[in-house]
């Protein structure tokens, strides 16, 4: 079962569910979800919490427990908050490269699934007629202590774009695609290396070709410890073919230690 988490404390969650149940067949059950009602649809669920998923750790265990079923992916349908409060429309994975500060656990990854990630960012892309930015983020926040698949997409980056109502129409259209047709998605999968919080050259490649990333390590999180960029490789769904770096957008040691890991690991290096 695929699963869609949403928040009562989110904006951009809230405005995204109505979308949801609007636009793609979504019914209450009779089934419950941390004390919320539980939208059914064909192979997909839609659950709500009361507090800020960033800090739901175990959260595939609680649906287990709740719901007596095993979640397949997790999209999460959230807001996205910057200080320069760029509109934008944006999909990452979850986990610290280091301290936990936003959620999760120290040096602790999710599990990514890049060809959703990827089916994400080009439909937000392809639907995007808003004149926003659209982009990857680089991994960042919790919750990382999950042991299934999952995703952040996000509407940003104030209270003014998490209410408009095209924005969560783009998004709900762009989650329902990427829960049925990800695992179609035709992809090389790549570590992503070095740049800013946005991932411009990583978005673009994605984008532009048939590159998909996995888990980015930006570089104001560098240097970033070898067993780390080897958990990024361990922590995604499938097998890593490529690791690529920004290099400009990188500091030399991180740079060089990801490309003696290439070549210890048979990996393509693909250098920017």
């Amino acid at each position: 079962m695929k699963v869609v988490m949403t928040t009562k404390v989110d904006v951009a969650s809230m405005n995204i569910l109505e979308k949801l149940v609007e636009g793609f067949g979504f019914r209450v059950g009779e089934r419950t979800f941390d004390g919320n009602p539980v939208y059914e649809g064909k192979d997909t669920l839609i659950l709500t919490t009361n507090d800020e998923m960033i800090y739901y750790d175990n959260l595939d265990d609680a649906i287990r427990k709740q719901l007596n079923l095993e979640p397949e992916l997790i999209v999460f349908a959230s807001r996205h908050s910057s200080k320069q409060k760029l509109p934008a429309l944006t999909t990452h994975v979850t986990g610290n490269w280091g301290e936990a500060v936003y959620g999760g656990k120290d040096a602790s990854l999710a599990i990514a699934e890049p060809k959703a990630m990827k089916l994400a960012l080009t439909t937000l892309n392809e639907l995007n007629d808003l004149g926003w930015t659209v982009c990857y983020e680089a991994t960042h926040h919790g919750p990382s202590e999950l042991n299934v698949p999952s995703l952040f997409m996000e509407i940003g980056s104030s209270e003014e774009e998490w209410r408009n109502d095209r924005a969560g129409e783009i998004l709900a259209e762009s989650i329902i695609r990427v829960l049925d047709s990800y695992k179609k998605v035709d992809a090389k999968v790549a570590i992503g290396v070095g740049g800013g919080h946005y991932a411009p050259k990583q978005t673009k490649m994605a984008i532009e070709s048939d590159l998909a990333f996995s888990h980015i390590v930006p570089k104001y999180a560098h240097p970033v410890p070898r067993e780390m960029l080897i958990k990024a490789i361990e922590r995604t769904n499938g097998a890593v073919e490529a690791i690529y770096v920004d290099w400009k957008g990188s500091k030399g040691e991180t740079r060089q230690m990801a490309r003696e890991l290439a070549r210890e690991l048979g990996m393509e290096f693909i250098k920017d």
